[in-house]
């Protein structure tokens, strides 16, 4: 092949090179979303599960072994063999009958080995064939009395209720300034206060109820003239910076991306401030995604006047 029609076949290929390296990203954009929100819901459920359930469970299921437990180490005095030939029969005590564990140095009751028995097909991938009196009984436990159908509902209402409490007990009060104290003392740990300062901030934001009313999103002229920021209007600024500008101003919190939980306020003339057509939320994102995600613009409602829009900048109305 000539050089000319190499290079013709190499430029008639990128278009396509292109095209479907836009595809995967696409294709990525849309998948990983709710792929990542799934994953981290695993994950914080993983999390409770492995760290608050299940030690929960256990504590739980060994009280009831030490309450339930029948075991015994030998035959009793007086109590026959069902079959001296065959001692794994086992021998019946007081109407019950006691058959020996997987070890052959305990008995147990038969309905305990039955049970357990007949569950094998149940175990989970992690867990072991009990091999001992003592595992027999931690089985017999979870099968009859904690089985997840039962445990975790009662564990997800008690879980929602322990924090409704907590919620209450720490809003106000003493236990305010016991939260505000904790939180000072690990304000002095190196290391540790700068990663609970920024948990915090995400878990503020994410699930705290938002102590700032934001009126609605607003572009100014910021830091200079010919930069435009984004805003929230919180409310009316100070009369006095009123007074000297000779019109009314506004107080506009300005977030920082990606982590619009932090920024500053500042106030500007109410006429230096552009209505934005977009919802907290859209704009909370537009910062999160650092300017990426840009909310499609809507169209103007027939009758609505742009001029006469407040805050509107007129001499930008054509």
């Amino acid at each position: 092949m000539l050089p000319i029609e190499e290079a013709a076949s190499e430029t008639a290929s990128l278009p396509r090179v292109s095209t479907f390296r836009r595809a995967i990203l696409r294709g990525l954009g849309v998948v990983l979303p709710p792929l990542l929100t799934v994953v981290l819901l695993i994950w914080a459920w993983s999390m409770i599960e492995a760290n608050i359930l299940q030690p929960i469970e256990a504590g739980i299921r060994h009280a009831l072994v030490l309450g339930l437990s029948e075991t015994k180490k030998e035959l009793p005095p007086g109590t026959p063999w069902i079959n001296p030939a065959t001692p794994r029969d086992g021998f019946i005590y007081k109407g019950q009958r006691f058959v020996p564990d997987p070890t052959g140095r305990r008995f147990l009751p038969e309905y305990v080995v039955s049970l357990v028995d007949d569950r094998l097909d149940q175990l989970g991938p992690f867990e072991d064939v009990p091999t001992s009196a003592n595992a027999y009984w931690h089985r017999y436990v979870q099968l009859r009395f904690l089985p997840r159908s039962i445990t975790l509902p009662l564990f997800l209402i008690g879980f929602l209720g322990v924090l409704y409490i907590l919620g209450k007990l720490f809003a106000h009060g003493i236990g305010r300034w016991f939260v505000h104290r904790l939180e000072a003392g690990i304000g002095r740990i190196p290391l540790i206060n700068k990663v609970y300062g920024a948990v915090k901030q995400v878990t503020d934001f994410a699930f705290s109820e938002r102590e700032i009313e934001f009126n609605r999103v607003v572009a100014i002229e910021y830091p200079r003239e010919g930069i435009w920021s984004i805003g929230f209007v919180t409310g009316n600024g100070l009369p006095g910076i009123a007074k000297a500008a000779g019109e009314p101003v506004l107080s506009v919190l300005m977030p920082t991306s990606p982590m619009p939980m932090t920024g500053f306020t500042v106030t500007v003339r109410r006429s230096e401030a552009i209505d934005l057509d977009l919802t907290v939320d859209e704009a909370i994102q537009f910062f999160v995604s650092c300017g990426v995600v840009v909310p499609v613009p809507k169209a103007p409602s027939k009758g609505v006047n742009a001029a006469a829009m407040p805050g509107a900048d007129r001499s930008l109305i054509a």
